[in-house]
């Protein structure tokens, strides 16, 4: 209960900081602005600068919404040559959500049929579920990241130790270089070459004759 007060009074000063430069929209605006996070609602009230940008961000979206009966009445052709303004009209409405992902997400949307692309344009309650759809799965991949991040470096390091040591035996002199090519594989090719001397030998003697090509 607490939170939805919370909102309210957000709501109230938001709504009342944007009615005396858009009487006419304010309602509007303040609702598109309260589907962002309490936080940044917060900071707003207390920033300017971010309020204005973000109200002119809503203006820029409440307009696109209202234009895209323009875009769909366009035969195929035009819609296919006008995708570039597409991703810039659509990153426009997802940036109005404030998520730190507005290219990634856009980017996420524009893989979708072009029809359901424009979909979202006159459809803010589905786009809203989307941009949040594509958050978690952004937050899901990032925290997945983070975990093995932490580790990649020392695996590499690792790996790095493991195949030096097996190349030195084949080829003493370039042991070095031929690593740190190697080592620029993907970790599981690299783990690969680990478990199998032959595809190590055959990786080694491809390293070599790059280095003889770049000598």
């Amino acid at each position: 209960m607490d939170e939805e007060e919370d909102m309210e009074t957000l709501g109230e000063q938001l709504y009342s900081r944007i009615y005396p430069k858009h009487k006419e929209i304010a309602g509007k605006l303040t609702g598109m602005l309260l589907e962002l996070p309490g936080p940044v609602l917060s900071q707003m009230l207390q920033d300017e600068a971010m309020l204005t940008a973000a109200v002119e961000k809503a203006l820029r979206a409440l307009q696109l919404s209202q234009e895209p009966s323009r875009v769909t009445c366009r035969d195929e052709d035009d819609v296919s040559v006008s995708s570039d303004s597409l991703g810039e009209q659509l990153f426009e409405l997802v940036d109005v959500y404030n998520t730190g992902y507005s290219q990634k997400i856009t980017g996420m949307l524009l893989e979708q049929h072009k029809e359901a692309v424009l979909n979202l344009f006159s459809d803010p309650k589905l786009l809203e579920e989307q941009v949040n759809l594509a958050v978690k799965t952004l937050k899901e991949q990032n925290e997945e990241t983070d975990i093995s991040d932490s580790s990649d470096a020392d695996d590499t390091e690792k790996l790095g130790e493991k195949l030096f040591s097996l190349v030195q035996e084949m080829d003493p002199l370039h042991a070095n270089d031929i690593t740190g090519m190697l080592l620029e594989m993907d970790p599981a090719a690299l783990q690969q070459l680990l478990s199998d001397h032959t595809m190590l030998q055959v990786a080694v003697q491809k390293a070599q004759a790059a280095l003889d090509t770049s000598n």
